[in-house]
This record gives structure tokens, C-alpha cells and sequence, in this order.
């Protein structure tokens, strides 16, 4: 089976997810859209993973394929080809989608709780804890498309996880990340103002400790929750079966 990742910059890649796509026997077609790669044809892969980036999903006039790759996302999202946003990715199923994204009130970054939204039944968030840690870097947020599920919220941030129909969800938070990933980010010193601004001088150094210190934690709700996006969405609708609450 095939993986098409979408991926916004070179430092953003799958991670974690992208080991978990291999462990199942995906074979992973990357498409790094900012250095020039084409999207590829809806029969060219059985599932989509939209990774994060810095760049805002309004920016189309600076980053002209961002036009493109929402009209992609729209139309795997209509033919119900599993899709899975990180970040930047479930900012662009929301726009793909008709719905607004805009400046959040204020930078989340850092290792923070995400809260599951009560009374929302999913498969993928089902077995989690009420409330579990995962990375956030980001300054936008963005309403929830027509027909959604809101499945989990911040502090800051009302919303965090969402699906829509059975087959498509956004994630506003990492749990990909591996500690290797956040040394590279460290090498980006736009990467490295921005942390400063948002924590002050050390910003990465704290980041980092962070990161290791839930990285456990978050591994374990990524495999539920990507996990179980592989087994109970993608590998089911492979043979025939669909199974999201």
C-alpha cells in the first residue's frame, strides 16, 4: 500500500509516523511541495498524510502550491481516500474545505495538555486519557468545517482534533516529533527567533527537555492515535471495512 506524505520543509518530516507507516508495510511517497514536487494522482496512493510547516494556508500568493494542494486535499477528501493533517495539515483540510483560518489569539508552543472533547465518540481518540501531553508550535487556528467532529481542545486553542465523515481528520498538535527532529529545528534560525519570542532566551533548550521528558507519553498516544487511524481506517477500508464512531 501506498503513503502519500505531504511534507512543507525539509525538517518537518513524518517521524514517528512515518516508522509506523513502515511497520505496516506502506511504502512512502514524499512529496516536498515548497522544493517543487508534484501532488500525485488520487490512484497513485491509498492514504494522505499532510504534515506540518511554517508557512499560513492564506500565503498562496507566496507560496503558490498551496492553491493546488487544497483543491487535492478537497478531492481526496470527496472520493473518502483516508487523510490525516498535522499542524499545517489540518489547517489545510479545514480551508480545503470552506471553513477560515486565522491568527490565534496568541503563539501555543511547547509541550501542553490536550483535553478530549467530552460527549464526541472516535475511534482514534476513544482509548486515550482524558487529558494527554502533546507538542504545539504554532499561531493559527481556524473554524471547524460544514459536517465536522470536534474530538479534542486546549487551553488556548478550542480547536485541536477534528474529523470529518469517516475518513479524514486534522490534528492541530505533533505527537511525530522525535528529539532528532527538534535538533534540526534548532538549525533553522527562523525556527530558533520564533521559540525565542515565544519562551524566551533557551527557548529550545527548554523545548527540547520537554520533549524528552513526554516523549514516552507521546509515543504511546501516537500509536493510538495514528495507530489506530492505520488499522481501524486505512487497512479497513482496504479490505472493505469502515470503522469510525
Amino acid at each position: 500500500m501506498r503513503a502519500t506524505i505531504l511534507q512543507h520543509l525539509w525538517c518537518e518530516s513524518s517521524g514517528l509516523f512515518g516508522e509506523m507507516l513502515e511497520s505496516r508495510g506502506f511504502s512512502l511517497d514524499i512529496r516536498e511541495l515548497d522544493e517543487g514536487a508534484v501532488l500525485p494522482s488520487l490512484e497513485e496512493t491509498d492514504l494522505v498524510l499532510a504534515l506540518g510547516g511554517p508557512m499560513s494556508v492564506n500565503d498562496e500568493d507566496i507560496w503558490p502550491f498551496l492553491a493546488p494542494e487544497k483543491h487535492f486535499i478537497a478531492d481526496v477528501v470527496e472520493r473518502q481516500i483516508p487523510y490525516f493533517g498535522v499542524c499545517l495539515g489540518a489547517q489545510l483540510l479545514a480551508s480545503a474545505l470552506g471553513a477560515s483560518v486565522m491568527t490565534g489569539p496568541v503563539p501555543e508552543v511547547g509541550v501542553l495538555t490536550v483535553k478530549r472533547t467530552q460527549g464526541a465518540s472516535d475511534v482514534l481518540f476513544d482509548a486515550l486519557s482524558q487529558e494527554f501531553p502533546a507538542l504545539h508550535w504554532h499561531g493559527d487556528t481556524f473554524d471547524l468545517p460544514h459536517n465536522s467532529t470536534l474530538l479534542a481542545s486546549s487551553t488556548q486553542y478550542a480547536h485541536q482534533a477534528f474529523r470529518v465523515g469517516t475518513h479524514a481528520y486534522g490534528v492541530q498538535f505533533h505527537l511525530e516529533v522525535t528529539e532528532d527532529m527538534v535538533v534540526q529545528w534548532s538549525q533553522i534560525p527562523e525556527y530558533v527567533a520564533s521559540l525565542r519570542s515565544a519562551r524566551g532566551d533557551g527557548g529550545f533548550r527548554i523545548l527540547q527537555q520537554e520533549v524528552a521528558d513526554y516523549a514516552a507519553e507521546m509515543r504511546e498516544s501516537a500509536e493510538e492515535i495514528f495507530g489506530r487511524f492505520l488499522d481501524h481506517i486505512v487497512l479497513k477500508k482496504h479490505v472493505g471495512v469502515t470503522s469510525a464512531s
